[in-house]
């Protein structure tokens, strides 16, 4: 009798949790919809209900676009920053007079609607196929008739059909604003929004500091970002009442969204129309420097080679802080060298392939022809660049800058917009010009010698004070790293003094801090712990290595600092921290599917193949393991941590230390026991952490109660066993490849065999994880051993357990 009491609450509870209404795509007045019961879209894409994204306890009514596998994307929320505190008193009602009440448990409103006027009694809430919530009169789907829609009050979300714009009369901003945590969908820090100074151009915002510029508009598509014509269009209306950007999308069988994370990147998903299958799902991390705010300063083109962003001064202009800038900080940008005189002689000198300044400081004009907009330009002292306004069928509109600008940017993706600078006629020399040519060029000679000769007596003080001795040293540190030196000064404002709230992470070599320039750049910056085993030699090694490297599946090295006692390394900044922060971690594994561990499985491949054969030193890593391999925005794999990596010369194959260093539990048994390591080493290293990304389960950590075993061990008695796939994290199971797992799983116990001659090397590794061929049996794997098989196995294990401690550590063991 119990246990039937117990089912039938059970039974009610689901029932009431399940509650739903799905055939209802609008309400009409004084009816309405309460928590559980929601409204669905006619095309079934879109519903409106009650949610809650994190604390139980809070509830909110929102939109979601809800894909084939059952997955709901937020597109829209009302009551963003009072949520409802009961599970279940939700009420959203029509009233009679046309207005969206979103009620709680003791019938107050906590949102609503700004719709008023409407006495006829016929109005109708709908959700659109779009997404859009509207109030309309009767049945029309005419906008003009909409007395209120959810698209004029945008959240994270931009949708095709929505605008983002301001009304220039009354003041109205459609604007997109951040959640302020993935739990909570109040306002955050982040914004996009138009601003009217000037010419409207479209700015995010961190509060209310300028974060980054997206840019202005030229007829087809904001400059820097163009887009494919056939599937896009892209509306920008400006007029003496309203400036607004929308898109829509004219491939009718795709839908996509755009959404701005808290962090401040964005994601763009894709889906298949028909189906809403998910096509494409990308984080967009544009804000590569050249868009930061006043990243080059005044005067200067951003330019950027491999995803690393760096300035150039314009022609006629040197840097105005050259220390700072010569340290990569390039925010104080550049002056020119002579002032520009105001008189006839003045020109102009034409780039392309640019996108264009700031426009909040510009003058516009949208009849003028290029013509005219040089020869006001040319009558403004101030005036220093123009160009067209609109790109189109040649260009037409007039757009003009005065006495400095920012944000110049050279890419190959803003061609058809070209900008012209205003320099000096006399720059351009002509016959008549020679005689004044000679005479600066005895003027250079006599300042060379001048100079020559106060250098000369500054060394000689120098000597005696010691002072050379110390310049000797930085050149020949600058001679070993080849690479921008940051001042430290520079890392301890970016890092805010290395506070514990930017710390990443810490290793042998020290701990990592995240660091944010003044122009808005983030690094990682990777300091040398005073009490570290690894010194100056090491560091040395790290970046005399890492700085020739270059390949997609290695971090990027931006600089380095040598100041006192103080070595640092500067690295490109992975927003998804390493490999083992999702993939041991019960809830962010989840985040890891099996097509993205493939592509991270395949990508460190790639890059060890790099290391080991492409590159034009042979690199043996040594240190290989999943808090080494960052992820970057996309999670894509980056190996790093190159401080106890070795090079090996013409045909060598391996060599011998008597200072084994590393993290056990990746090391080989030849290398942990005997010092010797090779190509073979790394191959060893990269089966476990291919095996640990398929198990979601630590090698070291790892233990089979029955046959005390740790993870390689188990791996390979489930493949004698014929039972591989019972290797597979739990989370995996759904949406895998059954062969393509198993294939893995073969490829990784060939790696870890005990044998170095028997691993295959790094090209058959990535042929193996591509191909259809039938692969070889793999034998016995490195530290199998079972309890009481011999002596020797025993002691082995004893010894690899032993030292296998603490993993965040490098520990010395000397070789017998």
């Amino acid at each position: 009798m119990i246990e039937n009491l117990r089912m039938l609450f059970i039974s009610l509870l689901l029932m009431s949790c399940m509650r739903t209404i799905t055939s209802r795509d609008s309400l009409e007045v004084g009816q309405s919809i309460q928590d559980g019961e929601t409204l669905v879209s006619a095309g079934g894409s879109f519903e409106l209900g009650f949610f809650s994204p994190g604390i139980p306890t809070n509830r909110y009514l929102g939109v979601w676009y809800r894909d084939a596998s059952g997955n709901s994307t937020i597109v829209w929320v009302a009551n963003r920053e009072i949520p409802i505190q009961s599970n279940s008193s939700g009420v959203l009602r029509l009233s009679k007079k046309g207005i969206l009440q979103l009620l709680n448990g003791t019938n107050s409103t906590i949102w609503s609607s700004n719709t008023s006027g409407n006495t006829l009694g016929n109005s109708i809430a709908q959700l659109l196929d779009s997404g859009n919530l509207v109030v309309k009169n009767g049945q029309s789907t005419e906008e003009k008739n909409f007395l209120w829609q959810s698209f004029d009050y945008p959240c994270d979300t931009l949708m095709p059909g929505m605008k983002l714009g301001l009304n220039l009369v009354t003041g109205f901003d459609i604007s997109m604003s951040t959640w302020k945590s993935a739990e909570d969908p109040a306002v955050g820090e982040y914004s996009i929004k138009f601003d009217p100074r000037g010419y409207p151009q479209v700015m995010q915002w961190k509060g209310s500091v300028k974060y980054f510029r997206i840019g202005t508009f030229n007829g087809l598509y904001f400059t820097g970002y163009p887009t494919q014509e056939d599937e896009y269009r892209q509306d920008f209306v400006l007029d003496k009442t309203e400036v607004y950007y929308k898109f829509e999308i004219l491939d009718r069988s795709i839908f996509y969204l755009y959404k701005l994370q808290p962090s401040g990147t964005s994601i763009g998903t894709i889906w298949r129309s028909q189906t809403r299958t998910e096509l494409e799902h990308a984080t967009i991390n544009g804000y590569n420097g050249c868009g930061s705010y006043a990243f080059c300063g005044s005067n200067a083109i951003c330019k950027v080679d491999a995803n690393l962003a760096s300035c150039e001064c314009l022609k006629g202009y040197i840097p105005k802080f050259p220390r700072q800038w010569n340290m990569s900080n390039w925010s104080d940008g550049c002056v020119r060298k002579t002032s520009l005189d105001c008189n006839d002689t003045n020109s102009f000198l034409w780039y392309t392939d640019i996108k264009v300044p700031d426009t909040s400081s510009s003058w516009y004009n949208k009849t003028m022809d290029l013509k005219e907009c040089e020869k006001i330009c040319l009558k403004n002292c101030s005036c220093v660049a123009y160009a067209n306004l609109d790109i189109r069928n040649g260009g037409s509109g007039c757009l003009l800058w005065f006495d400095k600008f920012h944000f110049l940017f050279n890419s190959n993706y803003c061609g058809l917009w070209h900008f012209s600078k205003k320099i000096t006629k006399i720059l351009q020399l002509n016959s008549n010009e020679h005689g004044n040519l000679k005479k600066k060029k005895v003027g250079i000679a006599i300042g060379a010698t001048i100079f020559g000769l106060i250098t000369s007596v500054t060394i000689v003080i120098m000597k005696k004070s010691g002072v050379a001795k110390m310049i000797q040293r930085n050149r020949q540190r600058q001679k070993v790293t080849e690479l921008p030196t940051f001042d430290f000064s520079v890392l301890v404002k970016a890092t805010e003094n290395f506070s514990s709230s930017n710390k990443l992470g810490e290793g042998g070599f020290g701990s990592v801090y995240k660091g944010t320039l003044t122009n808005g750049q983030e690094l990682a910056v990777k300091r040398l712990s005073k009490k570290s085993k690894q010194g100056l030699e090491e560091f040395k090694n790290e970046v005399a290595l890492i700085a020739k490297l270059q390949h997609r599946n290695l971090v990027k090295l931006l600089g380095c600092c040598i100041q006192g006692v103080e070595k640092i390394l500067i690295y490109e900044y992975m927003p998804n921290k390493s490999l083992d922060y999702f993939v041991f971690d019960e809830i962010r594994k989840k985040m890891l599917n099996w097509l993205k561990r493939f592509n991270i499985i395949c990508g460190i491949a790639r890059g060890l193949l790099y290391l080991h054969q492409d590159s034009r030193l042979r690199i043996i890593h040594r240190d290989l393991k999943t808090s080494n391999i960052l992820l970057d925005a996309n999670l894509n794999p980056k190996i790093s941590d190159f401080g106890l990596a070795r090079t090996f010369l013409g045909d060598q194959l391996e060599a011998n230390t008597n200072r084994v260093a590393g993290t056990y539990g990746y090391m080989p048994p030849e290398y942990a026991v005997r010092g010797q390591y090779s190509m073979k080493s790394d191959v060893f290293s990269y089966g476990v952490i291919l095996l640990e990304l398929i198990s979601g389960k630590k090698n070291r950590e790892f233990s089979d109660p029955e046959n005390y075993l740790n993870l390689l061990g188990h791996a390979w008695r489930l493949w004698t066993d014929e039972k591989p796939l019972e290797l597979l994290d739990e989370v995996l199971k759904e949406g895998c490849t059954p062969l393509e797992v198993k294939r893995c799983i073969q490829v990784g116990l060939l790696c870890v065999q005990q044998r170095p001659e028997d691993r295959p090397d790094m090209s058959s590794v990535v042929l193996m994880l591509n191909g259809e061929k039938l692969l070889p049996k793999p034998k016995v794997p490195g530290f199998y051993t079972e309890r009481g098989v011999t002596p020797e196995a025993d002691s082995l294990m004893e010894n690899y357990t032993l030292f296998s401690a603490n993993e965040i550590s490098i520990t010395t063991l000397y070789a017998r």
